[in-house]
C-alpha cells in the first residue's frame, strides 16, 4: 500500500497563555508564564495553591448559555479550539465529504470537574440520587470528539484515545494513521483537559508531583533547574486539522507543515515514575524516526516531555544523548511546560503547537525560569533557557510521557511539494 502524505491545514488552542493560537504562540516566544493562583476553588488547606488556569475564561462568550450548562470544562474547551482550527482550515459541511471528515481526540482524566461536584452534591444530600441527567455524558472523555462531529456535521471515524499524558500525541498519531492509509480525508485531532479542582490537585499532591512553590508561582515550573521540585498542572486544548496531501492541494488549501511519523512505546517499569535510563523515551524516539523515514541529524529541534520533575527531566535527557549522540548537541531544545504548566492530556497537542509554530516560523520558544544549572545534566545540551531563538527548524520531535509508562513521540517538518 502507498501511503499518503498528511499535512496540517488549521490549528487552534485555548491555553494558560491565550485563548487562541496568535495569542499561545505571543506568550510563547515571549516567555510569560501562565501560572498564577488557583481561583476555581478554595486552596487554603491544598499544599499546592496554584495552577496555569486559563484565564479570565466565560464559556458564553463562545457558546450559547443552554449548550455550555450541558457539557464539562473539558468539552468547553474542546468546542472552542475547534471551532478556530475548522475556520483556520476553511472547512465546512457544505464544502467536503462530511463521511470522509473524522475527529479523534484524547483526554488523559475527562469530566473530572462535573464528577467532583456532582458526587459532592450527592454526598451533601439525604442519599436520594438526584443526579444531573447531563452527569454520565458530561463525564465520559470520549464525549468531545462526539460533541465536535455533531457541531459540525463530520460522520468519518470518531473516538477518544487516552494514555494519560501522552493522550493527544496519541491521537494526533491515530489520525495521522488513519488518512496515511485512506481511511478518512481530513481528521480534527487533538485533546483537552480541565482537571484544576480540589480532586485534581488534591490528588497530585498526594503523590508528591507537583511544585509547592507557593511564595513565586510564576517561577514554579523550572524543567531541567537544580532547584525543580515538581510540575505546575495546566489546562486548555489544542486543535490539528490534519489532511491528505492530495486532498488538501484539490481544495487549494493553506498548509502550515507536514505530518512525517509518530511512534509509541512503554517504559514496562512504573506506575508513575519514568524508567531511570529513560528506555521507553529513547525507543520512542527511534520508532518516530523511523516510521518517519529521517535519522537524527534531520532533527533540529525537540519539545521535550519536561515537566520540572526531578527524575523525570534527567531520564528524558539520557533519552535524547543516547539516541542523538553527538548530534544531540546541535539540537534546540525546550519544554513549553515551564510556561504552559502541564496540561496533562491536552499536553502533547499544546505542544506539538509549539512544534508547528516553530517549524513555519523558524523561533524556538525557551525554557523559562532556569537560574540554575544541575549538574546531572550536560552543560553542553542547548536547553533554549529563558529566551527564544532563532534558527531554520526543518524538522521538530515532540515527546510526551505518561502515567503508567506510556510514551508518544510525533515528527514535523516543513512542507515541501
Amino acid at each position: 500500500m502507498e501511503l499518503k502524505r498528511v499535512v496540517v491545514t488549521g490549528l487552534g488552542a485555548i491555553t494558560p497563555l491565550g485563548k487562541s493560537v496568535p495569542e499561545y504562540w505571543d506568550g510563547l516566544i515571549n516567555g510569560v508564564s501562565g501560572a498564577d493562583n488557583i481561583t476555581q476553588f478554595d486552596t487554603t488547606k491544598f499544599k499546592t495553591k496554584f495552577a496555569c488556569e486559563v484565564k479570565d475564561f466565560e464559556p458564553t462568550n463562545y457558546l450559547e448559555k443552554k449548550e455550555a450548562r450541558k457539557i464539562d470544562r473539558f468539552t468547553q474547551f474542546a468546542l472552542i479550539a475547534s471551532d478556530e482550527a475548522v475556520k483556520d482550515a476553511g472547512i465546512s459541511r457544505e464544502n467536503v465529504d462530511v463521511d470522509r471528515v473524522g475527529v479523534i481526540f484524547a483526554s488523559g482524566i475527562g469530566g473530572l470537574i462535573t464528577f467532583q461536584d456532582d458526587v459532592m452534591e450527592f454526598a451533601r444530600g439525604d442519599g436520594t440520587p438526584r443526579f444531573n441527567p447531563f452527569f454520565i455524558p458530561k463525564m465520559i472523555l470520549d464525549i468531545a470528539a462526539g460533541q465536535i462531529s455533531m457541531r459540525h456535521g463530520f460522520r468519518g471515524p470518531n473516538y477518544a484515545v487516552v494514555s494519560a499524558c501522552a493522550s493527544s500525541t496519541n491521537a494526533i498519531i491515530e489520525a495521522f494513521d488513519n488518512i496515511r492509509i485512506g481511511r478518512a480525508d481530513i481528521i480534527i485531532t487533538g485533546g483537552s483537559e480541565a482537571v484544576i479542582r480540589e480532586a485534581g490537585v488534591g490528588g497530585f499532591n498526594a503523590m508528591k508531583a507537583l511544585s509547592e512553590r507557593n511564595d513565586d508561582p510564576k517561577t514554579a515550573s523550572r524543567p531541567f533547574d537544580k532547584d525543580r521540585d515538581g510540575f505546575v498542572m495546566g489546562e486548555g486544548s489544542g486543535v490539528l486539522i490534519l489532511e491528505s496531501l492530495d486532498h488538501a492541494l484539490a481544495r487549494g488549501a493553506k498548509i502550515y507543515c507536514e505530518i512525517a511519523g509518530g511512534g509509541a512505546t512503554a517504559d514496562a517499569h512504573h506506575i508513575t515514575a519514568p524508567h531511570p535510563e529513560g528506555l521507553g523515551a529513547q525507543n520512542v524516539m527511534i520508532v518516530a524516526l523511523k516510521d518517519a523515514g529521517m535519522k537524527a541529524e534531520d532533527i533540529d529541534y525537540i519539545n521535550v516531555h519536561g515537566t520540572s520533575t526531578p527524575l523525570g527531566d534527567i531520564a528524558e535527557t539520557k533519552a535524547i544523548l543516547n539516541v542523538f549522540g553527538e548530534n544531540a548537541y546541535d539540537l534546540n531544545i525546550s519544554s513549553s511546560k515551564s510556561m504552559t504548566g502541564h496540561c496533562l492530556g491536552s499536553a502533547g497537542v499544546v505542544e506539538a503547537l509549539a512544534c508547528i509554530l516553530a517549524v513555519t516560523k523558524d523561533i524556538i520558544p525557551p525554557t523559562i525560569n532556569h537560574f540554575t544549572d544541575d549538574p546531572d545534566l550536560d552543560p553542553k545540551l542547548n536547553f533554549t533557557f529563558n529566551k527564544a531563538q532563532s534558527r531554520v527548524v526543518n524538522a521538530a520531535l515532540s515527546n510526551t510521557f505518561g502515567f503508567g509508562g506510556h510514551n508518544a513521540s510525533v515528527i514535523i517538518k516543513k512542507y515541501r511539494a
